[in-house]
Parts: structure tokens; C-alpha cells; sequence
């Protein structure tokens, strides 16, 4: 076994890490205060090639394999949670679908434009009464003619309603199958369209610089090339990209597991009571001991997952346990940390404040860590 990163991966963890420091490490504070999305920020990501990693060069991607994209997700996290939402959220759910599933016609016409981190691109999927329950999907598509009519509406939907955004993946009910459950197909809707609308959601505890929406479709008419892959596909598309999303959020949990337990550390070492570094008192150490092992134990579980998925394996358990334990360790590190800087944890100055309530949504997004742990259970035969 070998555990060695390629030196292509190394290099990208220094180039990202670098980046990430210098660029987004001075504003985060500031844009998190102001719940503001930055399309400069976005489009300085763009030119380093953040976007559309895994993407053929074919396309405008970059071509690389998914440790290389993961670690820097995992970067990107370990300064700022908003960022790396926005980086994951492109990848894995904006441009993931249209280029596994979409049309040459479609990938030609919309990947350049997205893996160039000039546009964005959002997966619309989540409803008010459907989450964990995709079933409960109400959002419909009418045939009429040689266009579909789409009516509903979509929320917690990021990257689809900032000044960059291109359009949307909207999963939709397309009729009943043969055993009386609905039948969903994707299609795209570009921003712009006809009754339908994108609107930012504000006022939310995490990823504050990230861009949330909802989204409103009123008789939405779109062309029937306009349909990702095949009418009836919709279910197995989602299930295919929340499986890869959650790779995802799995990096989010670990990098900001990272960065939270080096802030923890480095204030360990500097505060100093009853005459000495707090980091000598045996309790602080052991809590940063015992970060520093579910960190490590995170990372292998997490690249393990990547490395199947690189050597086209099945990996959806992997993935389902990269992202419930990754999610979950950064909760534990975060809690810690804010526990070793005390009441300066709690104030919005320290980076660990933000660090904290960035965390809680990766035990929610793109299936909370009880829908992992039904995953798992039943890959595993229960």
C-alpha cells in the first residue's frame, strides 16, 4: 500500500494552500460579517483552475484525477467554509451533472464557460417539503408540444442566483412509472428564462459568503433539447451526484477540521495561565490529541473513497462514510477548539467562531448524517 500523494497532488495542495492564505484568509472575516458573495474572489479561483478539475481538457477542464480535486476542496475549507462551498458546489453538483450526463451539444455549449469560474451553475433539487424525502418532490414538467413546462420551486440551492450565475439543473416529475411511483427527469433552465425566478436567501448562521437561493419556476417553458440525458433519468442523476457531492462535503469536514485544530494549536502555544502555555495542561493536550487523531483517521477514510472512485470502483459506502465522518470529526474539533480559546472562541474577531458555525451544515447538506448512516446500513446488509 501506498499512502504517498503523486507529486502533481502535492503541488496542488501547496498551490491552493497558498492561494487560499493570501487571498482569502484577509477578506473572509469581512465577507462573512457582510453575508456578501464575492464574484471577484470566485473569479480568481476560476483562473488557478478550481473549476471543472475533473473535467476533460476537452471541455475547458483541467483533467485531474478526484484526490487532486478533494484536496483542494480540503484547502480551500481549511481557511474559509463559504469559499469551498462555492468551489464544491460547482464541481460536484453544477458541473458534475451536465458533463456526465448531458448531451455533447450541452457539455460544448455550457462547460467552458463554467470551468473557467466565470459562470456558475446550481443543482436544483431540494424542496420545501422534500429533503431527506426526495420523494416528496412537487416541482412537475408538462410536455406541451416541443417544450416542457416546469412549475414549482426549489430551496437551500447554492450558486444560482449570484451575479455569475448561469442557470440551474431543476429535477422535475415527468409522469408515474409502471409501479406508481413518480418518474423524474432533469432538465436545464438558464437564468433569464420566463417565469423563472432566483432569489439569494440571507440571514443564514453558516457559509455566510456562499450564495444560497431559492428558486420559483411559473411556467417555466423550456425546449425539449433541453433535457439532461433522458426523460426518466432524474433519479438515478441525483443519486449519482449526491454520491460524488458528498466526497465534497466530506473535504469541507476535513479541511475545516485542519484549520480549526491549527487555529486551537497555535492559541494553545500563546495563551499563557498559572505560568505556562495552556498547551502544557495535560487536559488541553489530550484534546488536541485526540484531534489531531480523528483528523488523520478522517483523511484516510475520505482519500480511500476518492482513490476507489479514481479507479472507477464502487464507492458510494466510502463516500457515504467519508462524509458522515468527516462532517461529524470537524464538529468535534470545532467544539474543542472553542473550548481551548475560551471566551475569545466566542467572538466573531477569532476565525474559530466562524469555524463553528460553518461546521453544522455538513451533518445536513446533501444528506444528513442519519440518511448516511441509512446508507451505510444497508450497504452493509441491514
Amino acid at each position: 500500500m501506498n499512502f504517498d500523494l503523486t507529486k502533481e497532488q502535492e503541488m496542488i495542495r501547496k498551490e491552493v494552500r497558498k492561494f487560499a492564505q493570501m487571498e482569502i484568509a484577509p477578506i473572509a472575516l469581512e465577507l462573512d460579517e457582510k453575508e456578501e458573495f464575492s464574484p471577484e474572489l470566485t473569479k480568481k479561483m476560476g483562473e488557478i483552475g478550481l473549476f471543472g478539475m475533473v473535467v476533460s481538457e476537452k471541455y475547458g477542464g483541467q483533467g485531474l484525477d478526484y484526490i487532486s480535486y478533494i484536496i483542494a476542496v480540503e484547502e480551500i475549507a481549511r481557511i474559509d467554509g463559504s469559499q469551498a462551498a462555492t468551489i464544491a458546489a460547482a464541481n460536484s453538483l453544477g458541473i458534475g451533472p451536465i458533463y456526465y450526463f448531458g448531451t455533447e451539444e450541452q457539455k460544448k455549449k455550457y462547460l467552458p464557460k463554467l470551468c473557467s469560474g466565470k459562470s456558475l451553475w446550481g443543482f436544483g433539487l431540494t424542496e420545501p417539503t422534500a429533503g431527506s424525502d426526495a420523494g416528496g418532490s412537487k416541482t412537475t414538467a408538462v410536455k406541451d408540444g416541443n417544450e416542457w413546462v416546469i412549475n414549482g420551486s426549489k430551496i437551500f440551492i447554492t450558486n444560482a442566483s449570484c451575479d455569475l450565475s448561469l442557470g440551474v439543473t431543476v429535477q422535475a416529475i415527468t409522469g408515474v412509472k409502471g409501479n406508481g411511483k413518480p418518474q423524474y427527469t432533469c432538465f436545464l433552465v438558464e437564468n433569464g428564462t420566463k417565469g423563472f425566478k432566483a432569489v439569494p436567501m440571507k440571514k443564514k448562521m453558516m457559509w455566510r459568503a456562499s450564495n444560497t437561493s431559492e428558486l420559483y419556476f411559473d411556467d417555466v417553458r423550456i425546449p425539449e433539447e433541453n433535457i439532461l440525458g433522458n426523460q426518466g433519468d432524474g433519479f438515478h442523476q441525483m443519486l449519482e451526484t449526491l454520491d460524488g457531492g458528498r466526497l465534497s462535503i466530506g473535504a469541507m469536514g476535513l479541511g475545516g477540521a485542519q484549520g480549526a485544530y491549527e487555529l486551537a494549536l497555535k492559541y494553545a502555544k500563546e495563551r499563557v495561565q498559572f505560568g505556562q502555555p495552556i498547551s502544557k495542561f495535560q487536559a488541553i493536550a489530550f484534546k488536541l490529541a485526540d484531534c489531531a487523531i480523528e483528523i488523520e483517521c478522517a483523511r484516510n477514510v475520505l482519500y480511500k473513497a476518492c482513490w476507489l472512485r479514481d479507479q472507477k470502483r464502487p464507492f458510494g459506502k466510502e463516500a457515504a462514510m467519508g462524509k458522515l465522518y468527516c462532517s461529524e470529526v470537524m464538529g468535534r474539533v470545532v467544539d474543542h477548539a472553542v473550548q481551548i480559546f475560551g471566551g475569545y472562541g466566542l467572538m466573531k474577531e477569532y476565525n474559530v467562531e466562524r469555524f463553528y458555525r460553518d461546521q453544522k451544515l455538513l451533518e445536513i447538506g446533501e444528506g444528513t448524517s442519519e440518511v448516511q448512516r441509512i446508507v451505510i446500513s444497508r450497504y452493509i446488509g441491514c
